[in-house]
Formats: C-alpha cells, structure tokens, sequence
C-alpha cells in the first residue's frame, strides 16, 4: 500500500496525497494514509461523510474524478476547506474502486503554479493509481475489514531531493555560513533539521535546543497565528513566503521561506520594524499552537453553517473538537423542564450519560453551575475540580476538563464539556478560543433546536393533510409515494388521493401547490378537500376541476395549483381524465408498451374563475398501470422535460406490473436529487 501509494504522488507529478476508506456499510471516508504533508494539517478532514460537501465526498458519491485547478476555483465550489487552507494550490479527488464497489477516495495535492488544467499523462496517471490503490484495499477489505487503523493516519515515506557527497556537504554548509543572515532548513513536518551558527545567534538559542523542535514550540516569540500561516502556505502552495516577527525586547527578524518536496530552507536577517508585523507572545504555548487552534475555529464555524438538526449539530462538534483539540471526549447538554438533558455524547459510554440524563439540577453539576451562570470553568486535573465541587465523584476515567456554556443571543442555552485523558493545562489564549468555540455551538445548537422543531411541526401537519391510507377498492390495487424535498422544511404543496364514490367507480387525483412553506401546506389541504368534496358529489372530471378553480380564485391565496383527476369506472373498465396545467399521466400496457395520455390541459388552479378542462377518456383494461405524478420526479435542472418523461416511460415499460409497490419504488429511486417535492400515484385494475 505504501508503494503504491508513493507511486501515485510520484507518477501524477503531485506533490502530496490523502487516502481514504469507505467501510463497508458506512456513510463517512476515514483517512488512513498521508503523504507529502504533516499528518497535523489533515486533523479538520479525518473523517469526511459521503454527504458532505468536500471533493473527496463527491468524487467518491457521484465515481467521477473531481479537479480543483486554483484558490478560486475551490472557494467557488467547497468554501469549507478554502476557508480553513486560503493557499494557492491545485486538487484533484478521484474514487477507488474494484469489482463495481467504491473501497475509497484518494486525493491529491498541486503546487499552485502548475497549470489550470489536467494533462492527458496526468489524467492517466492518476486513473491506474486508483485502480491499484483499490484493488488492493479491495483485497485488504476481503481479508476482514479497512487497512490501517489507529488514532491518526500512517504517514508514507517520499523519495526526496538527492545524496550529497559529504565534500559537497562541507562545502554547501562553508558556503552558506559565508553568507549574510542565518539559515535553516525545515523538514516536511516543520521540525528544524539544521541551523547556521549566525540563525541561532539571531533567534537567540543553542542550536542543539533547536533542532528537532518547530520552530513556533522553541521559540515562544514565534508562536504568532502569521508565522504558521505563512508556514502553511509555503508547504500547501509550494510557492516562496515571508514574513516579519519581534524578537523580543526589539530585534526585528525578516524570515524568507522556499519549499520544495524534501523540506522547507528558511532565510533570516535583521530588519527595520514592520508596520504590519505580527506582535510576539513573551511566554511560552501550551496545548495547541495560536494559528493551529484559529484554524480549527474556522472549520468548526464553516462546518456548524450547514448543520440542521441537533444530531448534526452534535455530530460536527465531536467530529471536529476532539481530533483538533487533542480531547477524548465531550458531551452537549441543555436543561429542559427542570432537569438535565444529555443531547448528544462522544467518547463516554451509554450507560453512564443515561445516569445523568434527566437527573435533577443541581449545582453541585459543573454543567448546570457553568450553565446558570455562563462563566466557563477549566480543570486541568481532578484535584482542581475537587477543590471546587468536593462532593464530585469521579466516574469517568478522564483527566482534565473544560466545561464552557453555550451562548447564543446573549443567554446561555446549554453547556460543552470536554475531557482530557491526561492531565491539560489551559493557558489563557487555548481558554479564549475554547470559549469563541463554544459560542458557535451554542449558536449552531439554538438554530438546530429551532429547525427540529419546525420539522418536527411540518411532519406532522404535512401527515394531517395527506391520506393516511388509501380506500380498499375491490377490483383495484394501488400504491402511492410521497417524498418531500431536501431542503426547508420538508413540507410543501404536492398531494394525492383515491376517493371511492360508489361499488363501481372510483376518483383518482394528484397535484402540486406552488411553494414549499406552511402556506403551500395549507392550500393543498383545501384543494385536496375541494375536489374530494366535488368528486363525492358526483361532478365530472371537468366540473371537479372547475369547481375546485373557482373556490381558490374566491380564496385569492396568490398561490397556484396543477392537479390531474381521474375518473376511474371500473364496470366498463374505462377513465376518464382532466387536467390543470399537470404533467399528463402515464398508462402503462398489459404488453409493456408505454404511453403518454396527453390531455388538452386547462390553465392552473386560481388563474381565471371561468377556466374549462377538456376531458379525455381512455381505456384500463387488466394489466395495466395507471402512473399519476408530480413533476418532482421528472424535472431536473439541464435535463429537457420530456426527455426526462420518456426515461420514467422507460423504467416503467421495465418494471413489474404485479408488484406496484416494488415498482413505485423504483420510480422513486430513480428520481433527480429531489429539490422539490415527489408524489406518486399507481393505479391498476385487477382481474
């Protein structure tokens, strides 16, 4: 794997690659290999979900290489990681696949000065890569499950620059000795490997204190979010930086950073104070780095953007908060009617969140105290918690706490705790953006309460309004699906009905509210009624649909209404259809062949009072199948509307006319990613 893997990199001309695994039923790629950059710079993206969107996600979702060919281009189209990685570099993300299953993602990381588009060899290149690299996590998955596990990814080893002669070595290091200013070199992971006497003597530190250690760990001065963001630049874009920093008390430092495969050279000389210097920090870091932490504040902030329920409010902060913040667990809790309500958890056994869900408040609850009062509290060990709450009992196993309250419109709405396995300590800028990053959540938590609640409301309205079974009609087997859309609420104006008139008839109706909010709720609700009403009174199909158009041009709702209704008689075997502005029905044969019932349609619903509705009448011999729909299940941006009904006719032709339900069904599945709602109705006369 490792082999391959560098041969991948090596042969596509990138620089640096992610492999990831899909395990077999799960719905999230977890990083397994890295090569080329710092395991460190891949913690927001170890575990990436098929739904989200990120490259990696829709490369592997839709089995299509995905190119990213600049900075612009991936602001554009994925601003989470162009927020968190704002570099000029190049992407490409591809699937891995075997035997017609998708194992896993790979992708690939571009200098930012390489050309916009891929080449025909690189192209190549990286399709034959895919193939091996799924081939063999095909054949590792058939062994027992995903390669490489473990806290974070294995790193793989690249082939870099050239062996230097050691005269050539004595005479590269005299020779940059000789030059003004100090020099060092970096390796891959940031780490200093080697320092001229004159840059430790600028910096201020023995060199044997220096090399092995980052630079912003060493030297306190240097742990400024612009130093490692220009550090990141350079290894992400491969392209030249700079910057400016004060040595304290008032040695001003220029630092020049070039990049290339094997490791970072670094350039420093004195210079005159910069106006847009960063200030410097006179104590030393504990705990994350100032820039590593502000990175991970913004994807957390992108990422939380695109949360909606609480589930994913919960999800996205576990999933982003623990590998970030080297913490092992976290629970997010709320009060509710006096009691304490465990909202979601990660790293903690069920057993023990169930004892404190629901569990009287008290404040001798770090949660509930941190929550009543909004002031956070951090425990670096359990003798400090102790200290504060000596009638704690320490259950957990952890080490270290940070217990922040959740903020959203100036008033604490739940509390975030985070633990430690080991003992933390929490220097006061780590506090700082803990706190900034639980008013996020506690931000991202209110929306998402606020939106369950709302789609918990418009399940149940859209319920109430719909039929909750259809009539049992002898002499008729029948099948409807409802799918509301992806995005709002989920509620919206599409609705069906079977109305049973007498033993021998039938009515048959579907139709389509414009919107996709309570109103387009409410008027389907009244227009499913009005024709029901008009049907049961033994109107036509063409005096249903009028009737029904007058009563919403009295109602004056600004809404419009397509809907198609059909009168089933099931003695002579025989419809008789209208429509308002609805795409037309599909009848398909006892044979197979399928046909388009084009009906002159009359204007949409409260248009014009005075509207007609021709009618059709066609015959529904046994075998057939009657297909009403709404045009959620055709319509799909691009794609020519009757070509889209010629497809559905297709998939009908093919389907099983025995199993109505198996083919509604698969009419469903084969719809467009819904972004509008989906009705169906199915309708076939038995023998």
């Amino acid at each position: 794997m490792d082999t391959a893997m560098a041969a991948v990199v090596r042969e596509s001309g990138a620089y640096g690659g992610l492999l990831y695994v899909l395990p077999p039923g799960e719905d999230a790629l977890l990083l397994v290999m890295v090569a080329g950059v710092p395991h460190e710079f891949t913690v927001p993206w170890r575990r990436v979900a098929l739904a989200d969107p990120m490259p990696v996600a829709e490369a592997v979702r839709e089995r299509r290489l995905v190119w990213i060919g600049d900075q612009e281009e991936m602001a554009r189209r994925y601003p989470r990681p162009a927020l968190v990685l704002p570099y000029d570099f190049a992407l490409s993300a591809a699937p891995l696949t075997a035997g017609g299953t998708v194992h896993g993602g790979l992708v690939l990381l571009w200098s930012g000065t390489r050309s916009p588009e891929l080449s025909r060899a690189e192209r190549e290149a990286i399709a034959s890569g895919c193939d091996r690299l799924g081939v063999l996590l095909a054949e590792t998955a058939g062994r027992g499950g995903p390669p490489l596990t473990g806290d974070r990814p294995r790193t793989v080893p690249l082939t870099t620059g050239r062996i230097v002669p050691p005269d050539e070595a004595a005479a590269a290091t005299a020779f940059i000795d000789r030059l003004p200013g100090g020099s060092c070199a970096l390796d891959t992971y940031g780490r200093i490997t080697f320092i001229t006497p004159a840059g430790a003597d600028l910096v201020g530190r023995d060199p044997r204190d220096l090399v092995g250690a980052l630079p912003w760990e060493a030297l306190p001065w240097m742990d400024v979010p612009e130093v490692e963001d220009r550090y990141r630049a350079a290894l992400v874009s491969r392209q030249p930086q700079h910057f400016t920093v004060l040595r304290p008390p008032r040695t001003w430092l220029a630092f020049e950073l070039y990049p290339d495969p094997s490791g970072t050279s670094v350039r420093i000389t004195p210079t005159d104070p910069a106006e847009d210097a960063p200030s410097s920090p006179s104590v030393p870091a504990a705990g994350p780095s100032r820039a590593t932490l502000l990175y991970h504040l913004m994807q957390l902030a992108a990422t939380l953007t695109e949360a909606a329920g609480v589930q994913d409010v919960v999800d996205q902060a576990a999933d982003q908060l623990l590998p970030a913040l080297g913490a092992q667990g976290m629970v997010l809790m709320t009060t509710e009617d006096g009691r304490l309500k465990i909202l979601g958890h990660r790293g903690y056994s069920a057993e023990l969140m169930t004892r404190f869900d629901s569990a009287r408040l008290s404040t001798d609850i770090p949660a509930v105290r941190v929550q009543a009062t909004g002031v956070p509290a951090f425990f670096p060990t359990f003798a400090d918690m102790k200290r504060e709450y000596p009638s704690i009992a320490h259950e957990d196993g952890m080490a270290a706490w940070a217990v922040l309250p959740l903020i959203a419109s100036g008033r604490p709405r739940g509390s975030l705790l985070l633990s430690y396995r080991r003992p933390h300590a929490f220097p006061p800028g780590e506090r700082a953006v803990l706190t900034s990053i639980a008013g996020l959540v506690g931000q991202a938590l209110d929306r998402a309460r606020l939106y369950d609640a709302k789609h918990d409301l418009a399940r149940r309205l859209q319920s109430a309004l719909l039929p909750h079974t259809l009539p049992d009609i002898p002499g008729l087997r029948v099948a409807a699906r409802y799918l509301p859309a992806a995005r709002g609420l989920g509620i919206g104006g599409d609705f069906y009905d079977l109305i049973r008139l007498d033993e021998c008839t039938a009515g048959a109706t579907i139709g389509d509210v414009q919107g996709h909010n309570v109103d387009a709720a409410a008027l389907m609700g009244q227009v499913r009624t009005a024709v029901h009403a008009h049907a049961t009174a033994g109107s036509s199909p063409d005096q249903v649909l009028a009737g029904t158009n007058r009563l919403l041009n009295d109602l004056e709702p600004g809404l419009f209404t397509s809907c198609v209704y059909v009168h089933l008689d099931l003695a002579t075997r025989r419809g008789c259809v209208a429509t308002a502005g609805h795409p037309p029905p599909l009848l398909r044969h006892a044979d197979g062949r399928t046909e388009l019932l084009q009906v002159s349609p009359g204007l949409l619903l409260g248009i014009d009072p005075d509207s007609r509705y021709p009618v059709r009448e066609v015959p529904l011999p046994p075998g057939c199948v009657l297909v009403l729909y709404t045009d959620g299940l055709v319509e799909a941006p691009g794609v020519d509307f009757d070509d889209a009904v010629a497809a559905l006719a297709g998939l009908l032709e093919h389907g099983d006319p025995t199993d109505l339900d198996s083919l509604a069904d698969t009419l469903i599945r084969h719809a467009p990613s819904p972004s509008d709602d989906i009705a169906l109705l199915l309708i076939s006369p038995s023998g």
